[in-house]
């Protein structure tokens, strides 16, 4: 675990130097960009700092998907994480550092299978990004380090909120559902993935740094690991400083796990109850079923679904 602390806090620091102009990578001025394609997603790589909206759901059926995110893209490796780390000393950092909305837009059917690779992701590194109202679904993600199904490194102040994933997401170290490594703040969001893992491995976030937010968000999906496992959060400590977990569950039941460093677990019939969410602040209303209320941030159908996102369908 230290060897894995050190290089995740390291990489952290250098986020932060890198973010104060001293010799880092210097982004891209920003720019915005229309999201419709596969190649206009791959091109976010080339526009890090910028703004972008995703117009549309992706998937199999949409331009550049062979290529690009499919099982077979990229010999057989499939999508490319946007950001990345390079611990070459030459470029150091580079990060998708603007913001992403995906307007209540599905990313789906999005393959990586990059077993000996560190941060691994749709995003692979951030930095003080804003990614908003989007889910990627029926994702399969394999990485080594630092491995989740939309952001495998949330960077110093990177928000990621009102975001949901599903699928399988599979690692050694820091291997979580939405996020692997937490260095920001997720709130809103929940995860369904199935989560496979070694150490530090959590149903929605894998590792949680010191005085980082995990808030208003919960976990259903399987949970698989050896050492630091947890329904919610796989390791909530880094260097005995602890990040902070609030209002926010998982399921006993369907993850297997009946601990997880930080979180509540309630079983599938108390998930479904309005009132486990309600009593705690949650923005939350009951709803008919097929029916959705957009002026809360959760809807539930009471007794039948989890909490799910107001804008999803």
């Amino acid at each position: 675990m230290a060897r894995v602390g050190v290089f995740l806090v390291m990489a952290a620091l250098i986020v932060g130097m890198a973010g104060c102009g001293g010799g880092g990578y210097n982004p891209p001025p920003s720019e915005n960009l229309e999201i419709w394609t596969w190649y206009d997603l791959d091109a976010v790589r080339d526009n890090l700092a910028g703004n972008h909206t995703l117009m549309t759901d992706l998937d199999s059926t949409i331009l550049g998907y062979e290529e690009l995110a499919s099982p077979t893209a990229n010999g057989g490796k499939g999508w490319q994480p946007i950001g990345f780390y390079t611990p070459d000393g030459a470029t150091a950092y580079i990060g998708f550092t603007g913001t992403f909305d995906g307007q209540g837009y599905e990313i789906r059917d999005l393959h990586i299978n990059r077993p000996d690779e560190d941060r691994v992701g749709l995003f692979g590194e951030t930095d003080g990004a804003v990614i908003r109202d989007m889910s990627v679904v029926n994702v399969t993600v394999i990485g080594k380090e630092a491995v989740g199904g939309l952001v495998a490194t949330n960077g110093w102040n990177g928000i990621v909120s009102n975001c949901y994933s599903t699928g399988s997401v599979t690692g050694e170290d820091g291997v979580g559902g939405l996020v692997g490594a937490n260095w920001g703040t997720v709130s809103n969001s929940y995860s369904s993935c199935n989560i496979t893992g070694i150490s530090r491995v959590g149903g929605l976030v894998g590792v949680n740094g010191p005085d980082q937010i995990v808030s208003n968000s919960y976990s259903t999906g399987s949970v698989t690991g050896v050492d630091d496992v947890g329904g919610l959060v796989g390791s909530n400590v880094v260097f005995q400083w602890n990040g902070i977990v609030s209002n926010s569950f998982w399921d006993i039941e369907t993850s297997g796990q009946a601990t997880s460093d930080g979180g509540t677990g309630k079983n599938t019939t108390e998930m479904q109850d309005i009132t486990t969410f309600s009593e705690v602040g949650w923005n939350i209303i009951a709803v008919a079923l097929n029916e959705t209320n957009p002026a809360y941030i959760w809807n539930i159908v009471y007794d039948e679904t989890y909490p799910f996102l107001s804008w999803q369908s």
